[in-house]
């Protein structure tokens, strides 16, 4: 089950202004069509070992933190959300913390031998391997408090910083957390201390996973931190192993990330052995990586190999949501537009759009079908031939959080590519947390009316949603307020589609089916059965980052990173300089009193600015011809800063490559 990520205005990108192409688009909840650009080169990344693959370098990566790209997959989870009662200390805390962090390329290189010994054993997981992981992430308090100063040297409204630094509190009438859902009933994320950082500790039991905890409790204790907030996750039990409380299947569609996962040989967009999951730009989900389109990320150097990370508490009504489920079956028996013998369960999956065993209901519509090992069951899963949502409804779950090549901007309109999606792909962790309804029951006894008619049960249940992904605001709030929450996407139907009715916060729904004369529509009513009982927005930074920040530093410059293109209204804001491409095609670095301080020259000829692999600032025409550059070429690996100092300057090690401040460029 995904999470939200809710509606929101047109939002602009880290830069001032979203570029004049891209608004058509973003009205209708898509994105504009990816450019070409030369993948970027990762700072500070490590050279790749001997026996890595040289097209998939992500995986050998030893700054980034591996729970975002490999991902811990631990059937034990715990979370401490912390508060630093004195920051000097908790720096100290921090620096012995990094050396036992779990990297990119340690997850990976164990995930990968655990998955070869599974295979040899026929799916049964081999009990001599074990490993235990250890995450840190740091909200927009923490990291101010660590750095003891702000760190974005300035925040655009629309951004995603702005985002980060509001909190998700701050933004969860947006995201559809009203009424039961609101700030005011969380447990955690919002009143009394602020969330400074989360701890993940993730372990193959219960002792190694409570040993952990217990030893990292000890040393935060010494520090004076105080964990605010103790969250526990495990993997079902039995029948239901992962599966999510409702009992389906959980986590199967993930997005592919290029330069970690390999390719499919056949069609060279989806991963080998899961054809069906495209690959996106690593820069989706890894800040400093290439982005769909080239666009900028518009952050700090800090931010650099890092990804923002949402964590919600969300509590699941189980009995309450198989009895709408019944109910809603009953009206659309009345109405003709289920078969007679159909079950719960049959429109339940159709509320998720899958069976709980994971299959599609796309390629599978009459009954359930069980995978054959090492299947993709999205192998073939494409709305493209279901754009009225006969199939799949247009509001099941599956659609209205990634509409695959299934949306349409206005009906009777040929459906979006998928490729036009990938840019608000997230990458999903999410556990479980509290006992099944019915211990031992699978999907079958959640579906059967016995489970649901049970004796009244307290206990908590739901999901620990964890998400990642390199822009808040294009990614996980887009999701969340244009498509799940967003009772008319896709747009321009009537009647509405209504929100999504597992995770969506409860709307009129409209069920379309064939019919004699063309079609039938029949209004359904979802309650909201998924309710949020606390959120964080939280950064997981590159061990680099945290090492300068265990040390007092914390570098608030804005990075723009190798592959990158700025377009005519782009605008990078690093406070008392704004590097921006003008609307006339001008390269120009102004100052805190809108005072140029040096300009390309290229007024009338430019269209965009690159900043190459190879370390070369240029101003290119509508034809690709230069008309101003760095004359940087030749320095891979090179950073561009726009520095709160006032500067703009390509770096290599302590090198200055080119500076431009002043009245005139230092070429």
């Amino acid at each position: 089950m995904q999470s939200p990520p809710s509606p929101h205005h047109p939002s602009r990108r880290h830069v001032v202004r979203a570029g004049a192409g891209a608004a058509a688009v973003l009205a209708v909840g898509a994105c504009p069509a990816p450019a070409t650009a030369a993948p970027p080169a990762a700072p500070d990344a490590p050279a790749a070992p001997r026996d890595a693959a040289p097209d998939l370098p992500l995986r050998a990566d030893t700054t980034t933190q591996g729970d975002v790209l490999a991902g811990f997959r631990k059937d034990h989870v715990c979370l401490l959300l912390i508060h630093f009662h004195a920051p000097a200390k908790a720096r100290g805390w921090l620096g012995k913390l990094v050396p036992q962090l779990s990297t990119t390329e340690k997850v990976t290189r164990f995930n990968a031998a655990f998955s070869a010994a599974r295979h040899l054993r026929n799916g049964v997981d081999p009990a001599a391997m074990s490993a235990s992981w250890v995450g840190v992430s740091l909200t927009y308090p923490g990291l101010s408090a660590l750095a003891e100063k702000d760190p974005f040297p300035a925040v655009l409204a629309g951004s995603t910083a702005e985002a980060f630094r509001e909190g998700a509190a701050g933004r969860a009438e947006e995201l559809g957390d009203t009424g039961d859902s609101a700030p005011e009933a969380w447990l955690f994320g919002a009143g009394g201390e602020e969330v400074h950082a989360v701890l993940t500790l993730a372990a193959d039991d219960p002792k190694s996973l409570g040993d952990a905890v217990h030893r990292h409790c000890l040393a935060l204790d010494r520090v004076e931190a105080e964990v605010l907030f103790r969250q526990d996750g495990a993997t079902l039990p039995g029948a239901l192993r992962g599966h999510e409380h409702f009992g389906f299947l959980d986590a199967i569609s993930q997005p592919g990330v290029r330069g970690f996962d390999a390719p499919d040989p056949v069609n060279g967009t989806g991963v080998r052995g899961k054809p069906g999951s495209r690959l996106v730009p690593a820069g989706e989900f890894v800040v400093g990586q290439e982005r769909v389109g080239a666009r900028p990320a518009g952050l700090p150097a800090w931010a650099t190999g890092g990804s923002f990370t949402v964590v919600r508490r969300l509590a699941q009504d189980v009995a309450g949501w198989w009895e709408q489920a019944e109910e809603c079956l009953a009206e659309l028996k009345r109405s003709g537009a289920a078969p007679a013998d159909a079950t719960a369960a049959w429109l339940a999956s159709r509320m998720v759009g899958r069976w709980p065993g994971g299959a599609p209901v796309a390629t599978c519509p009459a009954a359930e079908r069980v995978p054959l090992p090492g299947e993709d069951i999205d192998g073939l899963l494409d709305f493209r031939e279901d754009l009225q949502g006969w199939t799949t409804p247009l509001f099941s779950h599956i659609r209205k959080s990634n509409p695959r090549a299934g949306l349409t901007t206005v009906p009777g309109r040929p459906p979006l590519a998928a490729s036009v999606l990938d840019n608000r792909r997230i990458i999903r962790r999410g556990i479980p947390f509290g006992p099944p309804l019915r211990p031992g029951g699978g999907p079958g006894g959640h579906g059967g009316a016995g489970a649901r008619a049970g004796s009244p049960d307290d206990a908590a249940r739901g999901l620990l949603f964890i998400s990642h992904q390199a822009d808040l605001v294009e990614q996980f709030e887009f999701i969340a307020k244009r498509w799940v929450n967003n009772a008319d996407f896709p747009p321009a139907r009537h009647p509405l589609p209504g929100a999504d009715p597992v995770i969506g916060s409860g709307s009129a729904a409209t069920f379309e089916c064939p019919s004699a004369s063309g079609g039938r529509a029949t209004t359904l009513t979802f309650r909201r059965h998924v309710r949020t009982e606390g959120t964080v927005y939280a950064f997981t930074p590159s061990l680099p980052t945290l090492r300068a920040l265990a040390g007092g530093r914390l570098d608030t410059a804005i990075e723009v990173h190798p592959g990158t293109v700025l377009r005519p209204g782009d605008v990078l804001d690093a406070g008392a300089a704004r590097l921006a491409l003008e609307s006339n095609g001008d390269l120009v670095l102004w100052g805190r009193d809108d005072r140029s301080l040096w300009s390309a020259g290229t007024a009338g000829a430019g269209a965009e600015a690159h900043f190459s692999a190879d370390g070369e600032l240029s101003v290119r025409t509508e034809a690709g011809a230069v008309s101003w550059s760095s004359k940087t070429a030749g320095h891979p690996g090179a950073r561009l800063l726009v520095r709160p100092t006032g500067d703009v300057v390509l770096l290599q090690g302590g090198t200055t490559l080119w500076r431009a401040a002043g009245a005139t460029p230092a070429t």
